[in-house]
């Protein structure tokens, strides 16, 4: 019998984070997998698994508690005999189409090799050293989300190499992250099963592996499997633990044999979007119960267990669950005419083409915010002739050094300055609260080929306008690459959308949440300005500010567009 201190593992750059469930109490006896607690951060729900079986001891957190990565959430009395074993070895699980990011740094992105892992390396190598004689064993691409057919874009390995835990094994390449798949124990590569430029899933076989231990069948990561991503999947991997749902009541046990029989189609992509905890998302897929259709009764409207509890109740008494229990698609959850289904063929050729998984990610954001955001666009006209003429000489006086100032530098800049005078632009809504930032990242959005990401400038108040431009080109070459990682897009304050280098005029830029305001530019052009005495041309660029009417009034946002127009005249101002 030994004592283990369970703590938050790796939870990428996430702080204080909000504890919104706590599924056990001192007493309570749990399996290897059990959730412990949710946490929820402004990107993702995720829960926190138990590292082993055993008794939870001491309870050091409540709902409402914020912790971080090291934080200690119980202690649990493990009858494995591991001693203090880390239990920040078991990765939370996180959910949701929000949560690709986390997913991503489920399979260790190479800038930050979780903590959790190298802890956890006594108890791995106990369990391979009673494991008994060494063994062949298939190293699988791990759970890396919801990304499909992932290239392969580097090997480091080939038959022969002697490999050591978690060095590096494969790099993938998604639409969002670059990730290494490390290995899972020591061993020698003995046969290589892919190569650069193929394409691979959750599952996957990426190499076998003469180990000490047959037991690793899987990559470390294979035991982060998010409970709704595993519920999803017929077969799982072959050494893949299952994630154990949380504790269910008698009710969920009455519920769930009646709910079996005749199981209504889940929407996937709605049930992905579905504000609910991992766990949660589990228990609803073990019922076969379409998380679009549940009304959640927790803060900020998350779906709670009891809240499927009662959907499947009232399914079975007949009684309909509300108004959110109405189908999510085509339009009918908003009392909208179904979408129309056309037969496009008949009236000519047709090609169907799968949108890019940066256009289905960015696809649901944008209509949830669209929806749910009350959006207003004021529009500006700013004279730029005077900047414009620095521009030019600025990039001449550089031309050695690669640095190229374009004009969204400037606007950058000049958008820091707003937000300081206007703080309610810096902010975002949490419930009845205003949260306002002290920080000033800006993002700005980044065409590829793939679609739109929105790389972030992070304290562009510190920076000046060479150096924001400097970042700009690097953060736009790694978007046109794909190799944007989560944290490059994360924190951002206040967005920028231009269409400088295309054209139009004025347009309305769809807020990016939790943000309140983003600005859009449109290209420049020269026109006729009339002085007093005489008309002049100048170059004049068409700025669009959209703003969230919940936290913005009108005259502020005119304040805000006005002053940023001063600023473009005349960038001195930002200096006072």
């Amino acid at each position: 019998m030994s004592t283990i201190e369970v703590k938050v593992p790796d939870i990428g750059d996430f702080k204080d984070v909000p504890v919104i469930e706590v599924f056990v109490k001192s007493g309570d006896a749990v399996k290897a997998e059990d959730s412990l607690v949710t946490l929820e951060s402004d990107k993702a729900t995720m829960d926190v698994p138990a590292p082993s079986a055993g008794t939870v001891k001491d309870l050091k957190v409540k709902v409402g508690d914020k912790v971080s990565e090291g934080s200690a959430i119980l202690t649990l009395e493990s009858a494995d005999g591991g001693g203090k074993a880390a239990p920040a070895a078991s990765a939370p699980r996180p959910a949701g189409t929000e949560a690709a990011p986390a997913a991503a740094q489920a399979t260790r992105p190479r800038e930050a090799a979780p903590a959790a892992a190298q802890e956890a390396k006594p108890k791995e190598q106990a369990a391979q050293a009673a494991a008994g004689p060494a063994g062949t064993v298939p190293v699988k691409v791990p759970d890396i989300g919801d990304f499909k057919d992932v290239p392969v874009i580097e090997v480091f390995v080939k038959p022969g190499d002697a490999v050591k835990p978690e060095d590096p094994l494969v790099t993938l390449e998604s639409d969002k992250a670059t990730m290494d798949v490390p290995a899972p124990s020591a061993g020698t590569v003995k046969e290589l099963k892919v190569k650069v430029g193929d394409k691979v899933s959750e599952g996957s076989v990426i190499l076998t592996l003469e180990t000490g231990a047959a037991v690793a069948a899987s990559a470390p990561s294979a035991k982060k499997e998010a409970p709704a991503a595993a519920a999803a999947k017929a077969e799982a991997p072959v050494a893949a633990p299952p994630a154990a749902p949380p504790p269910t009541t008698a009710a969920a046990a009455e519920a769930a044999p009646a709910a079996k029989p005749a199981p209504a189609p889940v929407d996937d992509q709605a049930f992905r979007v579905a504000h609910a905890s991992p766990s949660v998302r589990a228990f609803a897929r073990t019922l076969g119960v379409d998380l679009s259709k549940v009304k959640g009764s927790g803060p900020k409207a998350r779906i709670l267990q009891e809240d499927v509890q009662n959907y499947v109740k009232q399914a079975i008494g007949g009684v309909p669950a509300g108004p959110a229990a109405t189908p999510a698609a085509g339009g009918t959850a908003l009392g909208l005419l179904p979408w129309p289904q056309v037969d496009f063929a008949k009236f000519g050729p047709v090609e169907s083409k799968p949108l890019s998984r940066i256009k289905k990610i960015s696809g649901a954001n944008l209509h949830r915010n669209w929806v749910m955001i009350p959006h207003v666009t004021n529009h500006e006209d700013a004279d730029i002739t005077d900047l414009e003429a620095f521009r030019v000489r600025l990039n001449k006086e550089n031309e050695k050094s690669g640095i190229k100032v374009t004009m969204l530098a400037f606007l950058i800049k000049a958008s820091v300055a707003a937000l300081a005078k206007f703080p309610e632009f810096n902010a975002s809504l949490d419930g009845e609260n205003l949260i306002y930032k002290k920080y000033f990242h800006v993002g700005f959005a980044a065409d590829t080929p793939s679609g739109l990401v929105v790389p972030v400038i992070k304290n562009a108040d510190q920076k000046g306008v060479l150096a924001i431009a400097k970042e700009m080109g690097e953060l736009s070459a790694k978007a046109r690459e794909g190799k944007l990682g989560p944290a490059d897009m994360q924190g951002g304050c206040f967005s920028i959308s231009s269409l400088g280098g295309i054209g139009g005029t004025y347009f309305t830029p769809i807020i990016n949440a939790p943000e309140v305001a983003i600005l859009g530019v449109c290209r420049s052009s020269t026109r006729p300005v009339w002085d007093g005495k005489q008309f002049n041309p100048r170059l004049i660029l068409p700025l669009s500010l959209s703003w969230d009417h919940r936290v913005i009034d009108g005259a502020s946002a005119a304040r805000f567009n006005s002053y940023l127009v001063a600023l473009l005249g005349d960038m001195r101002r930002v200096m006072l």
